[in-house]
């Protein structure tokens, strides 16, 4: 999933900025290419604890949905994509017994 990312240069001239679609969720570098490593750092320990928690993984939103927010004017956007596939759940070891034509049917749905 995509996650548009708002950053801007720092008086110092470094780099520090957030992501709109997740609250808390703040990235920084002495680049701008540090800065957006670090967002991609910061969004995936925020959806890492979220999922941890059993809580619900913000959608990432498009820029437009941000445009006029007064918090990102005067910098720059940017994407940055996170594979959310590995906070779907993990894996449970699971051990049933199904009738031969049933497992054949669900097997054959798939």
């Amino acid at each position: 999933m995509r996650f548009p990312v708002y950053l801007h240069k720092t008086e110092k001239g470094t780099w520090s900025g957030f992501v709109p679609a997740v609250q808390g969720c703040f990235f920084a570098g002495d680049t701008i290419d540090e800065a957006l490593s670090d967002a991609f750092c910061a969004i995936d320990t925020h959806v890492e604890s979220l999922a941890d928690a059993g809580k619900v993984i913000p959608d990432a939103t498009n820029v437009k949905s941000h445009i006029d927010d007064e918090e990102c004017r005067g910098g720059y956007r940017a994407f940055i994509d996170i594979d959310l596939s590995r906070y779907e759940g993990r894996a449970i070891k699971l051990n049933i017994t199904f009738l031969q034509n049933l497992l054949t049917k669900i097997d054959s749905d798939f």
